[in-house]
């Protein structure tokens, strides 16, 4: 049995990007550093990711293209134990409501437990987030929908508008004063949210730096990975990663974004020597789908 790609994890603030495997009930972690050399070829079928940290039972492929990566068995189990579903209503954690930056007028609200930290907001590709509070389940949804009511902040946006901005953001004061600017409406509704959810002062986390987007110049990515194929290999210098996304200079072939939500359930191996650029489909930046799950 060989090593299966999970995708980007993002364990800590500090430490950056990482690469995930699991063989069998084993697991490891392959830490990115911006900078270097990145490349790999794709080998055999791509099989199932399984669900809520188990491996299919039957290792399903699955299509090249899906950016969830299970089987539709797998699918339903792990939708079945999400905080996304509201199938966990009786969930004991405390959890955190945020407010999260992505581009100019491209803001959203969700929910995290707070055990993980701001471990959700890098992997949704946050730029900028903001605490608003703090407290159960329950109380944690209702603040959601009472932003989505009176303010129209939505709980979701479609990944393509994310990735689409990053290569233009403006300055850090800028983006950080339009997150306030929606703090400050959300913090002021009438009765101050549910009773029950604690509320926490406004604080900017920027992730720029973590994600190595201020390093980046020039133009921005032309062309992202749509899927990998057996034999397929991609190759380039590793400058910045957000969300799910690594961003590759492929040389002669610019600014390559892989999705690494497309290498789960594939077994990789070394791009060889000599291998340079894209050698499986893309498309256009722009062309792309929502994000699946909580965003």
């Amino acid at each position: 049995m060989d090593w299966q790609c999970t995708g980007l994890r993002w364990p800590e603030e500090s430490a950056g990007p990482a690469l995930g495997w699991r063989k069998g009930s084993r697991t490891r972690a392959s830490p990115l550093a911006y900078g270097t050399e990145f490349g790999f070829r794709a080998a055999g079928e791509r099989r199932c990711s399984g669900a809520r940290g188990n491996a299919c039972p039957v290792g399903a492929v699955v299509p090249a293209r899906s950016t969830g990566g299970r089987c539709p068995e797998c699918g339903r189990l792990d939708r079945a134990h999400s905080v996304a579903a509201d199938t966990i209503p009786d969930d004991p954690r405390t959890y955190r409501v945020y407010l999260a930056w992505f581009g100019p007028g491209m803001v959203k609200v969700g929910i995290t437990a707070e055990e993980r930290g701001a471990a959700r907001l890098r992997e949704q590709g946050a730029v900028v987030f903001s605490w608003l509070g703090r407290g159960p389940l329950m109380a944690a949804r209702r603040a959601e929908e009472v932003l989505r009511a009176a303010l129209g902040v939505p709980d979701r946006i479609p990944y393509a508008r994310k990735r689409a901005v990053r290569a233009d953001l403006p300055e850090p004061a800028l983006r950080a004063a339009e997150l306030a600017e929606l703090y400050g409406k959300a913090a002021g509704l009438e009765g101050g949210g549910p009773e029950s959810l604690e509320r926490l002062p406004f604080v900017a986390v920027d992730h720029a730096g973590v994600f190595g987007l201020g390093a980046v110049s020039g133009p921005g990515p032309v062309r992202a990975v749509t899927g990998l194929t057996d034999g397929g290999t991609v190759a380039g210098r590793l400058v910045a990663a957000a969300g799910p996304d690594l961003h590759l200079d492929t040389g002669a072939q610019g600014l390559v974004i892989v999705d690494t939500r497309l290498m789960t359930g594939w077994t990789l191996a070394a791009a060889g020597a000599g291998a340079a650029g894209v050698g499986v489909p893309t498309v256009a930046v722009g062309g792309g789908a929502a994000q699946d799950g909580l965003f």
